[in-house]
């Protein structure tokens, strides 16, 4: 009995040896969407609301409905961002490279002040002011003292946004993908595609799109499907943890930001 035990034994370690590692546990997949540009149109943005999951809500402070719809946004119990404009955006809250600090500061609380319930901040725009580096570090410095987190929003190859969050250890995160550059279904698919692949090949993927109607179609359609490829959904500030401030190979080398 007991050598027929010691036999059985060994042929199901045997087997577990020789498994199909194509049958092994697959590693795990995680998105996040940020949907940029709300505030300026509540029955569209509404929409963004009713989206199935976890979506980070990026209210620009210059729009008429910025607070109330932030007001609406936390109470459904999504995270609020700042979508901070900088330069090339214009307006009474953007902040550009020739303005003095005290300015920035002046700008930005004022921004805050324009969206409650905020968590953190993205750029809305800002190629030539994210590529700034003393404003960015100062910027970095300040959002560890109001306790928020910084996402990149990588609309420039120069920015430096990130790198400086890193030297801190501020929480950040970098976008990986834009959803909808061009606006038709079709492209905004393929960009949802590009980003699950993303997911799947390096861990994570960090989205963002705009309240396009185009954009919330494919979203309403195609993010019920997640789960059944593999994707698990996730906010925003889980993202920031699940990649513990490092960058991914296309933003930076051994997980520090170029």
């Amino acid at each position: 009995m007991r050598l027929r035990f010691i036999l059985t034994l060994l042929c199901c370690l045997a087997g577990a040896a020789h498994a199909d590692p194509a049958k092994s546990p697959p590693h795990k997949a995680y998105l996040t969407l940020i949907i940029d540009d709300l505030g300026q149109n509540l029955p569209r943005d509404r929409r963004v609301l009713a989206l199935p999951g976890p979506v980070t809500t990026a209210i620009m402070p210059d729009t008429p409905h910025a607070a109330e719809f932030a007001r609406e946004a936390h109470r459904a119990g999504k995270i609020v961002i700042l979508h901070m404009p900088m330069d090339p955006a214009t307006g009474p809250f953007a902040w550009h490279p020739d303005l003095p600090i005290e300015e920035l500061e002046k700008r930005l609380d004022a921004a805050f002040k324009a969206v409650p319930y905020t968590a953190g901040i993205n750029n809305h725009m800002g190629s030539r002011m994210t590529a700034q580096p003393a404003a960015m570090a100062w910027l970095m410095a300040d959002l560890q003292r109001r306790h928020k987190f910084f996402v990149d929003s990588r609309t420039s190859a120069q920015t430096v946004a990130a790198a400086e969050a890193q030297k801190i250890g501020l929480a950040s995160v970098s976008r990986d993908v834009f959803l909808d550059d061009e606006r038709t279904e079709a492209a905004i698919f393929t960009q949802l595609q590009t980003a699950i692949n993303l997911a799947h090949k390096q861990g994570s993927a960090v989205m963002i799109g705009h309240p396009y109607p185009q954009t919330l179609a494919v979203l309403e359609r195609e993010l019920p499907k997640l789960k059944a490829q593999g994707i698990d959904w996730i906010d925003i500030k889980m993202m920031i943890s699940v990649r513990s401030n490092r960058a991914t190979a296309a933003h930076g080398k051994d997980g520090v930001y170029r």
